[in-house]
């Protein structure tokens, strides 16, 4: 037969490291959730985020919600916000009645996904503006009905949308750096300390 005494010190010894375990872990959820504004996501959505980086197994909107005491709606508008930012994946099980998400736990992954995202969308509307622009522009220049301040105007913004060229080309050319994983020849990942 186990000694009480013994019995209630394995208790208090295990409890507080559990307490810390815990402790450990919102501290890492919240600085997440503080963080994913960079992203343009609410710190709630952050939280949820963070949340789903340190749970093992994929998880149901109905789990997502007892932990995090938010209400289901709530979750599922946060769950496709990080989907449409590919931070976290829809996982189908053949077989099961409820659709599970697990986290893109490769924050190099959603780093790049984000971003490129965002780059390219910046390079493509604007390059497409640039090009629509420039046609106007040049037109100008070639009319002799337009006045000399117009035509003056029109190569200052000319010479504008050149220098923004190369700054959009060089945008291009900087995803694809990192969807080849070229970038990481300049920039390489570190290996874990073993």
């Amino acid at each position: 037969m186990i000694d009480d005494s013994i019995k209630n010190n394995d208790d208090k010894k295990t409890k507080p490291k559990n307490e810390d375990l815990k402790h450990a872990k919102d501290i890492l959820i919240n600085s997440i959730a503080e963080t994913m504004d960079f992203y343009g996501v609410a710190p709630s959505v952050g939280g949820l985020y963070g949340t789903m980086c340190f749970e093992k197994d994929p998880m149901t909107l109905d789990e997502m919600k007892d932990i995090l005491q938010m209400s289901k709606p709530s979750m599922s508008t946060g769950v496709r916000t990080l989907q449409e930012n590919n931070m976290v994946k829809k996982l189908w099980k053949k077989g099961s009645g409820k659709t599970k998400y697990v986290a893109e736990k490769d924050f190099f992954k959603s780093f790049i996904r984000f971003y490129c995202k965002g780059w390219e969308r910046e390079a493509k509307i604007n390059l497409q503006a640039i090009y629509e622009a420039q046609k106007i522009l040049e037109k100008i220049l070639k009319d002799d009905t337009c006045d000399d301040q117009t035509k003056e105007d029109a190569i200052i913004y000319l010479n504008q949308i050149e220098e923004s060229k190369l700054y959009y080309h060089w945008l291009e050319s900087l995803v694809d750096s990192f969807q080849s994983g070229d970038i990481f020849n300049y920039y390489p990942r570190k290996e874990k300390n073993t």
